[in-house]
C-alpha cells in the first residue's frame, strides 16, 4: 500500500500555472508560491486518503442484518462515495490526524470525490487554477450529480470559465455560477439537492468562544425559518416600552424564544425538563471565582450558582459585595439580604463604585491625601506651569480648581489694535501658550482620576478579599474553603445537598472527592452518605468532631463503590463509572455516554469483574467498534487509562478528564 501512495503522490505534474494577477515580488509572492504549494499538498492527501480508503474495504465488516451490524438508518444515511469502505476506517483515521470522528469521515468523503468524481478539479487544484477555498462550491454542488456524463460536462464548463475569465474568481462567485450552470442544465438535480436539504433540517448546539455562551442553531426552509423570525420579532416588538429596558430588539427574541419554549403560559404544550450535569467545587458553591462545568462545557462561577439557585430553590452565596452605607432608612443594596440575580447585584456595585469615584474626584482626595484647598499652589504632578499668580478672577478648571490667568502678551511696541504681521504673530503665540496650558490642566487632570481610580479598586479588592467569598477562593481545597465560609453560605450548601430529584433537579446532588494534585475522581458520595462515614455507625451516636470519643479507625472511608455481582453495574457503580470518564473515552470523541447502557468491559464477564478498574464509558458507534473494528486493540489500565492501537500500529491513550 505504502509504494502504490508514494507513486502516486510522486507523479510528475504540471507546472503550477501563475496567477492571473501575475507574480508578485518579495514577501507577497512568497505567500503566493505558498498557496500554490498547499494547494498540489491537497491534491496529494487527497490521492493518499483515497489509497488508504482502498485499503479498508467494507467487505470486513460485518453485513447488512447481522448482530451488530451498522444500523439500516446508518447505512442510508451514508455518503454514496463511502459505501465501499469500511467503517472503520474512520476512526483510524481520525486518530492519525487528531481529528474528531465527522472531521475525519468529511476528509474521506471528499477525498473520495475529488479523486473518483472531480478528476478535472483535482488536477486544477494540483496545478494551483483553484485553492482549497474552491474546492466546497465543487464538491457540494458538482459532485453529487448522479450522472457521470453531466456531472463531467458541468465541471468542465465550470473550469472552464474560470480559465477564461483571466481575473480574480472568489469562492463566492464560483458558487453563484455553480448555482446558475447546474439550474440550467439539470433542475432534476437542484430539486434533489432540496430534498436531501429537508432531511438534515434540525436543531443544533455548539459552544461559542466566549465562556458560558452557546449558539443554538435551527436548520428548516426559509418559509419556516422566515416564520419563526417574524413572530419572534412580532412577540419582541410587542414589548411593553420600558425606559428601564436596555435590551436590544436580538436580545428580546431570545427572552420570548425561552418564554415559549420553556415557560409556555397560557398554551396547552407541557413544562419542559431537561437533563443537565453541573461540575462544582465547593469553593465556587461558596461564593469562589473558580468556573464550573453544565455538560462538559467551562461556565462562570457566578452562572453556576445562578442555575443552581433556579433548579433548586437555594439562593445564591454572595459574592463580590461589600457593606453600604447610608442614613437610617435609606435603600439598602443587595448585601443586606435582598434576593436578586446577580446582574443586578453587579449593576449595584459598579454604581457604589462610579459614586465613589465621583466622590473623591470632587473632594480632590488623591491616594489618600487629605482634601486640598480649592485653591491649590502648582505641583510638578499636575505638569501645569501657571504664568501668573492665581488671583480673584482666575480662570476656573473643570474639577473647580483655580488655575492661571492666561499668559500675557509681550510688549511689543505695537500700537493697540494693530493688525499688522507682528500683532498676528503675538496672537498666535498666545493662542498656542494657552492651548499648552489647557493640555497641562488636563493631563494633571486625567493622572488624577487614573490615581484615583486605583485607589478605589484597590480598596474594592481589598474588601472583596477579606470577605467570606474572597476568603472561599483564596482557600488551598474545600475543608478550607468551608472553614473560611460564613454561617449562612454554608447552610446553603447543605440545603442544596440535601435536596432530592424532582422539580428542576433530575437527581440528587452528589460530592465529588477527588486527588488533589491529579484531580482524579477517588469517589462520589451525597450528604447522607458523608454523614454516615462521619461516625461509629451505632443508631444513638450523635457524634460530634470536638467531644465524641469513638475511634473510627475501622470504619470504611470514601472509595469508589465495590464490584457488582452480575453484568450490569450497579447503580452507585454505574453512577461513578459515568462521573469518572463523563464522555466517550475513545481518543478524540467528546460525545456524551448515553444514558443506561455503553459501559464496556475490558475484560469480558464473567472473566473480568463489573469494578470501576474494568468498565469504561464509550459513545454507541464507538462500542461497537470496540468489540467489531477488525485488528484493532483496546487495553485499560487500573487507574482508567485507555490505549488504543489501529491496525496500521497507531496508538493514542486517554485518561479520565481531571476534575
Amino acid at each position: 500500500m505504502s509504494t502504490g501512495v508514494a507513486s502516486e503522490a510522486d507523479a510528475p505534474t504540471a507546472a503550477p500555472s501563475p496567477p492571473v494577477v501575475g507574480w508578485a515580488t518579495g514577501p507577497l509572492g512568497a505567500v503566493q508560491t505558498a498557496d500554490r504549494e498547499i494547494a498540489r499538498q491537497t491534491a496529494v492527501r487527497a490521492r493518499a486518503v483515497a489509497a488508504f480508503a482502498a485499503s479498508r474495504p467494507a467487505s470486513a465488516d460485518r453485513a447488512q442484518g447481522q448482530p451488530g451490524a451498522m444500523s439500516a438508518d446508518r447505512w442510508a444515511a451514508r455518503p454514496e462515495v463511502l459505501r465501499g469502505v469500511s467503517e472503520w476506517a474512520t476512526p483510524e483515521l481520525a486518530l492519525a490526524l487528531n481529528l474528531t470522528a465527522q472531521a475525519a469521515e468529511a476528509l474521506l468523503e471528499r477525498s473520495l470525490s475529488l479523486v473518483h468524481r472531480l478528476p478535472g478539479t483535482l488536477a486544477a487544484l494540483e496545478a494551483g487554477v483553484l485553492h482549497a477555498g474552491h474546492l466546497w462550491h465543487l464538491l457540494d454542488k458538482v459532485a453529487p450529480i448522479t450522472d457521470d456524463a453531466l456531472r463531467a460536462a458541468v465541471e468542465a464548463e465550470l473550469l472552464a470559465w474560470m480559465g477564461r475569465r483571466a481575473t480574480v474568481t472568489t469562492p463566492a462567485q464560483l458558487g453563484d455560477k455553480a448555482r446558475r450552470v447546474l439550474a440550467r442544465r439539470d433542475a432534476r438535480e437542484a430539486a434533489r439537492r432540496l430534498a436531501r436539504a429537508l432531511r438534515e433540517r434540525g436543531v443544533y448546539l455548539r459552544p461559542e468562544r466566549a465562556e458560558g455562551m452557546a449558539a443554538l442553531t435551527v436548520i428548516c426552509t426559509m418559509p419556516e425559518a422566515q416564520a419563526l423570525h417574524r413572530a419572534l420579532a412580532a412577540c419582541a416588538e410587542a414589548l411593553t416600552d420600558d425606559p428601564g429596558d436596555a435590551r436590544t430588539r436580538g436580545q428580546k427574541m431570545v427572552d420570548c424564544l425561552l418564554d415559549l419554549v420553556l415557560r409556555p403560559g397560557e398554551n396547552d404544550l407541557p413544562p419542559v425538563q431537561v437533563l443537565l450535569t453541573v461540575v462544582a467545587s465547593v469553593a465556587t458553591l461558596l461564593g469562589g471565582d473558580a468556573p464550573g462545568e453544565v455538560d462538559g462545557q467551562v461556565v462562570p462561577a457566578e452562572m453556576i450558582r445562578q442555575l443552581l439557585q433556579r433548579l433548586a430553590g437555594t439562593a445564591p452565596a454572595a459574592h463580590h459585595t461589600g457593606t453600604a452605607t447610608g442614613a437610617a432608612g435609606a435603600e439598602k443594596g443587595p448585601e443586606a439580604g435582598c434576593d436578586l440575580p446577580w446582574q443586578a447585584i453587579e449593576q449595584y456595585e459598579l454604581e457604589r463604585w462610579w459614586a465613589e469615584v465621583e466622590q473623591r474626584v470632587l473632594a480632590d482626595a488623591l491616594d489618600g491625601e487629605p482634601d486640598r484647598a480649592p485653591t491649590p499652589p502648582p505641583t510638578a504632578d499636575d505638569s501645569a506651569t501657571l504664568a501668573g499668580p492665581a488671583g480673584p478672577e482666575a480662570p476656573v478648571d473643570s474639577e473647580g480648581t483655580a488655575g492661571a490667568a492666561p499668559p500675557l502678551a509681550p510688549d511689543t511696541g505695537a500700537p493697540p489694535g494693530d493688525t499688522g504681521w507682528w500683532a498676528t504673530a503675538d496672537r498666535a503665540v498666545d493662542d498656542a501658550g494657552a492651548a499648552i496650558h489647557a493640555a497641562q490642566q488636563a493631563l494633571g487632570h486625567a493622572r488624577r482620576l487614573v490615581r484615583t481610580a486605583r485607589t478605589a479598586d484597590a480598596a474594592d479588592e481589598a474588601a472583596w478579599a477579606a470577605s467570606p467569598a474572597g476568603r472561599v477562593a483564596a482557600a488551598p481545597d474545600a475543608l478550607a474553603a468551608l472553614a473560611a465560609a460564613a454561617d449562612a453560605q454554608r447552610a446553603e450548601l447543605a440545603r442544596l445537598l440535601a435536596t432530592t430529584g424532582g422539580g428542576g433537579l433530575a437527581d440528587r446532588p452528589r460530592l465529588a472527592l477527588t486527588d488533589a494534585l491529579t484531580g482524579a475522581l477517588v469517589a462520589l458520595t451525597d450528604l447522607p452518605g458523608l454523614r454516615r462515614a462521619a461516625h461509629c455507625g451505632a443508631p444513638a451516636c450523635r457524634r460530634r468532631p470536638q467531644t465524641c470519643p469513638h475511634d473510627l479507625t475501622g470504619r470504611p472511608g470514601l472509595s469508589a463503590p465495590g464490584p457488582t455481582d452480575g453484568h450490569r453495574p450497579g447503580a452507585a457503580l454505574d453512577r461513578f463509572v459515568r462521573a469518572r470518564d463523563r464522555r466517550c473515552r475513545f481518543p478524540g470523541c467528546r460525545r456524551r455516554i448515553p444514558r443506561g447502557g455503553e459501559l464496556d468491559h475490558s475484560r469480558p464477564w464473567p472473566a473480568g469483574p463489573t469494578s470501576a478498574t474494568n468498565l469504561t464509558g464509550y459513545c454507541t458507534p464507538d462500542h461497537r467498534g470496540r468489540h467489531q473494528a477488525p485488528a484493532w486493540r483496546h487495553t485499560l489500565a487500573p487507574d482508567g487509562t485507555l490505549t488504543v492501537t489501529t491496525p496500521t500500529g497507531l496508538t493514542a491513550t486517554t485518561t479520565p478528564p481531571p476534575y
